[in-house]
């Protein structure tokens, strides 16, 4: 793969079609987006978002951003936690799931410290220095330029800020990668075609994890980003980590 190409799951495309196709398969699943993670994890995926909020150590007052925030799950957990005087800013790139995400809000009651901001991860619309907090969960694997979107994160963060990164990773049990990717590959395709009607898109997000890069290789590529003190903490056996970096 050079500068020109990039992963589509296991295959290769031009850069160009990513964003394209990335869109369709979200667009396609967008309506059953939630109740799939719960079939898909029995829903232990609410666990690891609470998880990840915890470490996010949020304080009254702070400024969030939400990256890839779609159907608002960590941003429903974060507005309480920044109160009345805090924001947090729901961000993606997909109208569609991003619509889902606004309405589930709405309906919360969470919209006085709620912001929606379709954007590109790659190109964030915000000023140097506007956030306390970037986050963005189960939606790094899905960007063309990885890199690009860590160097935004950290671009967009003020001094003392965190960095979070929720995503799906690497076993560290033989065992366990083993049973992960016959669920993988011969369950969630099924289940996709069965509830969502398409097959195709959660075989795409199963291959998209295998391509996504390992627990240190992220580390490293936060650290290439310009954050420090980064680190990880694995959930479920590495099937899913959280990684954190801050701004110096």
């Amino acid at each position: 793969m050079d500068e020109r190409t990039t992963h589509f799951g296991f295959r290769e495309i031009p850069v160009e079609e990513k964003v394209r196709r990335v869109g369709e398969v979200f667009r396609s699943v967008a309506d059953k987006y939630d109740l799939m993670n719960d079939l898909m994890s029995l829903g232990v995926h609410r666990l690891w978002k609470r998880f990840a909020v915890e470490v996010a150590d949020l304080r009254p007052g702070q400024q969030v951003l939400d990256l890839a925030g779609g159907t608002g799950d960590l941003a429903a957990l974060m507005a309480p936690r920044v109160g009345p005087e805090g924001r947090v800013v729901l961000s993606d790139i997909n109208a569609a799931m991003m619509d889902v995400g606004r309405r589930r809000l709405v309906d919360r009651g969470l919209v006085a410290n709620v912001a929606w901001v379709q954007a590109d991860a790659e190109a964030l619309p915000f000023a140097d220095a506007s956030f306390d907090r970037v986050t963005m969960g189960f939606g790094l694997r899905n960007v063309t330029r990885k890199e690009r979107a860590l160097a935004e994160m950290h671009r967009v963060l003020r001094p003392g800020g965190l960095a979070l990164v929720l995503e799906f990773s690497h076993p560290v049990h033989p065992g366990l990668a083993r049973l992960y990717d016959a669920y993988s590959f011969q369950v969630l395709p099924r289940l996709g075609r069965l509830v969502a009607g398409d097959a195709d898109s959660y075989r795409y997000l199963a291959e998209s994890i295998r391509v996504h890069p390992d627990q240190a290789t992220l580390r490293g590529m936060m650290e290439d980003a310009g954050l420090v003190r980064c680190d990880w903490h694995n959930l479920t056996g590495g099937i899913v980590a959280v990684h954190r970096g801050w701004k110096a």
